[in-house]
């Protein structure tokens, strides 16, 4: 189809995710959630030993944990084609149709967003992930005939920041489940090492150790953060990262100590100061703050709750004890709600 470029052309690109150097190509490479990454290697090397395609994948996660990154280097281990598109690309069913008419056995079929697919869409995706077929109505009125197109067997990877977002009958057809923690402190410093030798940066051990630390257990923050960090010790004429240099660079980006950054901070004083510590409602505060509702739910919220520093009620939102000890505020005793930094 003539338009089949632009569906398959990512809609907006970030910086970091331009420098396809950091990213890993196999799973040998892939750091952190490892018990998820041993059950792939299985289900990779048995479905290559079949001559199959590997089932249909359902990657769940908070953004920036590597989601993307995992479907391709899927890809990469299976020695096949990756294609990729966005939910929201996807605007006709001829858009899903010119896509999957032209895959080739085994390919890689990734779907970002999967949960703002369109219900017609979604249901020319069941039969294709059952049966590699596609049914098709030629004709209006009483000329109408729906006829099956065939394709070739291929692997969906569906990637979403919000599970329940996506129909049960579409999950019921994934095979395989992956779900996406924040990463471990160590992980961390090993990317870190990992990214620093790829960038050819030197950096200190106490600086790896502080930027993890820093770096809200995401994969894509740390990287971020990695280059801020090597512009800050160009400019000082430093000829490596220091503690100091991480210090000073996270100071100026308004980043604390558990990797708040500004905005997350006025998160929790607006509950506090405004509403008493909450409970307060997600549109409520979105407005507060300025920001839409997706985005306070889909990249502030989920840290913030791992960190312990939010709750999520039936009545709303509500900060812990350890916010208000983070932000130096004496908490009220009868709104302030319990947790524990992970």
């Amino acid at each position: 189809m003539a338009n089949n470029e632009s569906i398959v052309r990512p809609q907006e690109i970030e910086e970091e995710d331009r420098d396809i150097t950091l990213r890993p190509k196999f799973l040998s490479e892939f750091l952190g959630q490892k018990v998820m990454k041993e059950n792939l290697s299985v289900f990779i090397s048995t479905a290559k030993q079949r001559g199959e395609s590997l089932d249909h994948l359902f990657l769940i996660g908070p953004a920036g944990l590597g989601k993307t990154t995992l479907a391709q280097v899927i890809a990469n281990e299976l020695k096949t084609s990756f294609i990729q598109t966005t939910a929201p690309a996807l605007d006709k069913p001829k858009d899903l149709v010119g896509i999957l008419t032209n895959l080739k056995k085994g390919d890689v079929f990734f779907i970002d967003e999967i949960h703002s697919l369109k219900p017609a869409i979604e249901e020319l995706l069941y039969i294709a992930m059952e049966d590699y077929g596609i049914d098709w109505v030629i004709g209006q009125g009483p000329m109408a005939r729906t006829i099956r197109i065939s394709i070739k067997p291929f692997t969906l990877v569906g990637a979403t920041t919000k599970a329940g977002g996506v129909s049960s009958p579409l999950i019921s057809r994934f095979g395989i489940t992956c779900r996406f923690s924040f990463y471990e402190q160590e992980d961390l410093q090993a990317i870190i090492r990992r990214s620093a030798g790829l960038l050819n940066i030197k950096i200190d051990n106490e600086a790896i150790s502080l930027l993890a630390s820093s770096s809200r257990g995401t994969p894509r923050v740390v990287n971020r953060l990695l280059k801020r960090m090597r512009d800050f010790a160009q400019y000082a004429g430093e000829a490596s990262i220091t503690q100091a240099i991480v210090r000073l660079g996270l100071s100026r980006l308004e980043i604390d100590s558990l990797g708040l950054e500004k905005q997350d901070r006025e998160i929790l004083k607006i509950i506090i100061e405004r509403y008493k510590g909450g409970p307060v409602g997600a549109e409520t505060l979105a407005i507060t703050m300025g920001e839409s509702v997706e985005t306070l739910e889909d990249y502030y919220e989920p840290y913030l709750i791992q960190a312990g520093l939010l709750q999520r009620s039936p009545r709303g939102r509500m900060v812990t004890n350890l916010a208000y000890g983070h932000l130096g505020i004496a908490p009220n005793s009868s709104s302030a709600g319990e947790g524990s930094l992970f």
